[in-house]
This record gives C-alpha cells, sequence and structure tokens, in this order.
C-alpha cells in the first residue's frame, strides 16, 4: 500500500507586540507572516497536496466563531480554532447551509453555492468572508 505525505504552508499575521519590526509593518499597513513546516520537516517535492492558508481578520474568525458556536448549539467549554472542522463539531450538510446563512446575514454579503460547498473549517469560512467583504467594499 503506498503512502501519501501532505505539506502545508500556513502563513499567520504575527501580534504587533512581537518586534518592533511589526510594528513599523502595522503602521505600513503591512503584515508580517510566519513560515512553519509541520513536524519540523522540510516539504518534500513529491508532496501530494500543497495548501497556502492566508489568515483572515481576527474579528471575522471571532464572529464566525460565534455564528457556529450558536448555530451548533455548543457549550461555551467548547474550544473552537480556526482549524476546527464543522463535520467535527458535529456538523452536517444542512448546519453547514445554516452556518453559510448566518454568515451572510451577519456580514452582509451573499455566498454562491459553490463557494459554500467547499467551505469545512472556521478559517476557510473566514477566509472568504474576508474576501467578499473587501470585495463589495471596492465596488
Amino acid at each position: 500500500m503506498a503512502s501519501v505525505s501532505a505539506t502545508c504552508l500556513r502563513f499567520q499575521a504575527l501580534p504587533s507586540r512581537l518586534s518592533r519590526t511589526s510594528q513599523v509593518a502595522q503602521k505600513a499597513g503591512l503584515s508580517l507572516a510566519s513560515v512553519t513546516w509541520g513536524k519540523y520537516m522540510f516539504p518534500s517535492l513529491k508532496s501530494s497536496r500543497f495548501h497556502v492558508s492566508c489568515m483572515a481578520k481576527p474579528e471575522i474568525v471571532d464572529k464566525v466563531c460565534e455564528i457556529v458556536r450558536k448555530q451548533l448549539a455548543l457549550p461555551s467549554e467548547t474550544e473552537l480554532t480556526p482549524a476546527s472542522q464543522f463535520s467535527a463539531l458535529g456538523a452536517d450538510s444542512l448546519d453547514t447551509v445554516e452556518i453559510v446563512m448566518g454568515l451572510e446575514e451577519t456580514f452582509d454579503i451573499s455566498v454562491e453555492e459553490e463557494n459554500s460547498q467547499n467551505i469545512s473549517t472556521i478559517q476557510e469560512a473566514a477566509e472568504l468572508i474576508d474576501k467578499l467583504v473587501q470585495k463589495k467594499a471596492e465596488a
């Protein structure tokens, strides 16, 4: 049986208190990013999957967590992180549709059906919301 390995490259904004450099970058309207490799290994060129994820604004992630918690009736002690998968939290396809509807109502946006089918984590939802809100502001 063949084994499959995957590498995940994740860019994450650094808190402004970490360094003077990040404070200067923040004033200039820039975001710093950190890069980490899973399991302290360099990526393999034979990787079957390569995923790049840019973090959405923290306030959007927090609001998505709030909507997911409310929709799934999760107790307050249930930890929600950007990597939390809806299915792991007990959501079925109907719950996911209702989460997307709650996001549309809260952020006053419209999520196309093909985009809503690709949302499986809080991070993916937050990134899509961030993108749609920016697109709406530009229009």
